[in-house]
């Protein structure tokens, strides 16, 4: 024995590298039987899988140019970052974008921009931009709302992302005056920290089902009485991301927290089916809305994808006979996607929101019920040009998501999937979320949405109008991409879109309807 660890401690460092590669190369071609480069190329043939496991990281930091990464490139998510921490988001020499390339937007300034007088109440607060309508008031619902930002974080529930990645955003939203939707995994302690919150639920009714996994009205009312902060109700019908489909939770990621808030049990798989069971088609769909908001007193809209438009004529018919429906439409567009999607579904169903909004948008003016809807746009439009063009379609509030999610961290990293997220945005991982500080990640969130507002104002102001509420179709031009064309957005989607009443921004300042105030405390006017 004693020979055997003379001859052992005999042989030198790199003799002990050599006998390491001859063992790898053993079992790369006489054991390993999976993969057929490390078999025909021992040793050598794991570098290539090296590489390819980190080929995004270096082409997102060595290869790809500035425009050139999907789906944020280094420019859009540079302009994120340096909003959120108050750094220098301009840039020098002119643009470096391709202006003359298909779809590419252009905003038509007026001559004399608006002018900003005295006693504006954006001569001391040039982020204060709520939106024009408000929620349920033209139904009578017990208790309206009017955001108080139209700029708000959209549906991303708590086990997406992670405790400190929710908090984070409900407390920056608190401090910016925006909403916090909740997503469908249910209502969380994560979302009461200041700021107004819409409940949203999808086909599994987490946080308001019975033991059936059915929606129960009760829970809803308690919900809601309990938590005066939800000021609004959302029912999901399908997502961007994978409309049409269902989802399973796995027994081994529902922690009894997760267990507690999502009304399942611990451990077990859970199934949100691709339908609900509450409602079967489009009148009882309208009935189910009906049914919540008269028993929360709260306005209830609906979320969707866009791809067959049949349904969506009877849902306009319905409303216009009846009077009845949702008081608020999110169109999310097929290009959104904040979880897991399998690619068939992320890449291929349903429109765009360019496309798909103003499908819906045309049939509701058809039916004269626009100014019946308070409209959310939701689909990479977390940039003020883009909230521009959004504006002159039609919407009245920007949900961004992971616009939101990159200012308090995320790095697109494109591993949300895997629970392994880097940033501690995305996973479930206790260490892997230590990395987030929740006051610092709040205040980013915060200064991103109050730059977006001021940017988004002085738009609007170069363009001669005092809110983005005014811009209409004419006012955007999107390039043809032919011969170096251009024409409106009126011409582009064949419609105008309808004029929204909007009086004065003191007006909307006024409003005893509007949302939470800058401090993070609720507006006790509202109740």
């Amino acid at each position: 024995m004693q020979e055997i660890l003379n001859f052992l401690g005999s042989i030198p460092w790199w003799g002990w590298i050599i006998v390491a590669i001859a063992l790898v190369a053993i079992r790369d071609i006489f054991f390993q039987k999976k993969h057929t480069i490390s078999h025909n190329f021992p040793v050598i043939g794991h570098f290539r899988y090296m590489l390819e496991s980190i080929g995004p990281e270096l082409r997102q930091y060595l290869v790809a140019n500035n425009r050139e990464e999907l789906p944020f490139n280094r420019i859009e998510r540079g302009w994120i970052y340096a909003s959120a921490k108050q750094e220098n988001n301009y840039e020098g020499f002119g643009t470096d974008r391709d202006i003359y390339t298909h779809q590419y937007i252009f905003i038509n300034n007026a001559m004399i921009p608006y002018k900003v007088k005295k006693e504006h109440p954006n001569k001391d607060d040039k982020t204060f931009l709520p939106c024009a309508k408000v929620m349920g008031l033209p139904k009578n619902r017990k208790r309206p709302f009017r955001p108080r930002s139209v700029v708000n974080v959209s549906a991303m529930s708590f086990g997406s992302l992670s405790a400190k990645a929710i908090e984070s955003l409900n407390k920056g939203c608190g401090l910016s005056g925006a909403y916090h939707n909740t997503g469908e995994g249910g209502l969380s302690p994560y979302h009461s920290n200041g700021a107004d919150v819409v409940f949203h639920f999808g086909t599994g009714y987490f946080g308001v089902r019975d033991a059936q996994g059915n929606f129960s009205m009760e829970k809803m009312k308690t919900l809601v009485n309990d938590n005066p902060f939800i000021r609004a109700i959302e029912v999901k019908l399908s997502q961007g991301a994978k409309p049409g489909k269902g989802g399973v939770l796995p027994g081994k990621k529902i922690t009894p927290e997760i267990a507690k808030i999502r009304g399942v049990e611990v451990g077990k798989d859970v199934l949100s089916p691709s339908t609900h069971t509450a409602f079967n088609n489009v009148p009882e769909l309208v009935d189910f809305v009906e049914d919540i908001a008269n028993e929360t007193g709260l306005p209830v809209g609906i979320k969707a994808a866009i791809g067959k438009l049949d349904q969506w004529e009877e849902l306009a018919k319905i409303m216009k006979n009846t009077g009845k429906g949702p008081d608020f439409i999110t169109i999310d567009g097929g290009e959104g996607g904040t979880g897991a999607a399998p690619p068939a579904f992320a890449d291929h169903v349903s429109l765009p929101w360019v496309y798909g909004f103003s499908d819906v948008y045309k049939l509701f003016q058809k039916h004269g019920l626009c100014d019946q809807v308070v409209f959310i746009a939701s689909g990479k439009l977390g940039f003020p040009a883009k909230a521009a063009m959004a504006f002159a379609m039609g919407a009245d509030c920007i949900n961004v998501a992971r616009e939101a999610m990159m200012s308090i961290g995320c790095i697109q990293a494109q591993i949300c999937h895997t629970n392994k997220c880097p940033a501690g945005v995305a996973t479930q991982k206790k260490w892997l979320q230590n990395g987030i500080n929740i006051p610092l990640k709040s205040e980013r969130l915060n200064q991103y949405f109050r730059t977006f507002r001021k940017e988004l104002l002085d738009i609007t102001h170069a363009a001669g109008y005092e809110h983005p509420s005014q811009f209409n179709m004419d006012d955007v031009d999107i390039s043809l991409g032919d011969k170096n064309l251009t024409q409106t957005l009126a011409d582009t989607y064949m419609y105008h879109k309808e004029k929204v009443d909007f009086d004065s921004m003191q007006v909307l300042k006024d409003c005893e309807h509007i949302g939470s105030i800058d401090n993070g405390k609720l507006n006790t006017n509202n109740d």
